[in-house]
């Protein structure tokens, strides 16, 4: 059976990490080879003290500045190098059982095409997150989470993006999964690279999708691997700026994957994401909400 690395980034969210660690290191412990990094990125809630105190078999990471959510990861990604998977996962996320891993490291096994796997990820009222989606076009873009969607919630380019109307029970492929709890291959970053740093945080996990697939190999939904995801916990402390962050790295996304597109192209969509970006952060200053919950 193959072994797992689970790595755990973390930015000021003690409780919600603890919680994590707990669900992790729960008996009965998984049946396949395993290890857990902690990756601190400089926190000031005595979040790094917590794991080494509470949970002396993770392998604690301290950095001593935000890294961001890239760059963290892969520094515990080159250090289980010699592991046969990673598996990212949210400081604010839960396994809902330690079998969680067992079965992904089983589906991994019997999809050997698969670089990139993504969990069933729930939110705390036990309602479904949209984990595995399409690639976002841009008819997504402007009516995801805009007036737009408001007057036309059930539009058939969200359900697209979303994959809302296909059986999330079932395991199939997808355009990406949510990096709030992925599984990646260590056969294809050694070959194709890990997440690209570029993204300090955001659309690295869209990214790194979109490699494994122009590389040959598929992304796939797992549904029998059950994750509780939060939603927030570091972002939400500086929900603004995560709102400049998301939509800069949606455009850097854009740049990257579509770099022969004309420059009026470009103009426009930076253009529509710093639009995008303005009206949702005076919309969260009059109602006081982070606008991706429970989709992102």
């Amino acid at each position: 059976m193959p072994d797992i690395a689970v790595i755990v980034v973390n930015w000021n969210a003690r409780e919600d990490l603890r919680a994590c660690l707990k669900s992790l290191f729960a008996t009965p412990a998984p049946k396949c080879d395993w290890a857990v990094w902690v990756v601190d990125n400089h926190s000031k809630d005595d979040s790094a003290n917590m794991v080494e105190e509470e949970f002396p078999r993770a392998r604690l990471i301290r950095n001593s500045e935000n890294l961001g959510f890239s760059k963290a990861n892969n520094q515990a990604i080159a250090q289980a190098k010699d592991y046969d998977l990673v598996f990212l996962l949210n400081s604010d996320a839960w396994v809902k059982s330690p079998e969680a891993l067992d079965k992904l490291v089983e589906f991994a096994a019997e999809h050997p095409d698969a670089a990139v796997m993504g969990a069933r990820v729930w939110n705390p009222d036990g309602t479904l997150q949209f984990s595995c989606r399409n690639f976002p076009d841009m008819w997504a873009g402007l009516v995801r989470n805009t007036m737009v969607a408001r007057f036309f919630p059930n539009n058939r380019f969200a359900q697209r993006y979303l994959m809302t109307t296909v059986d999330h029970n079932k395991p199939r492929t997808a355009d990406w999964v949510s990096g709030c709890a992925m599984l990646i291959r260590n056969e294809f970053i050694r070959k194709h690279g890990a997440l690209d740093e570029t993204f300090y945080m955001y659309c690295e996990d869209v990214d790194i999708c979109k490699r494994a697939w122009e590389n040959g190999w598929s992304v796939w939904y797992c549904p029998d691997a059950e994750i509780t995801h939060k939603i927030g916990a570091s972002s939400d402390k500086r929900a603004e700026k995560m709102i400049w962050a998301f939509h800069e790295s949606w455009m850097l996304y854009y740049q990257k994957h579509n770099a022969n597109a004309p420059f009026w192209k470009h103009a426009a969509v930076r253009a529509g994401l710093w639009l995008r970006a303005a009206v949702r952060i005076l919309n969260r200053r009059r109602h006081g909400v982070f606008p991706e919950k429970k989709s992102e």
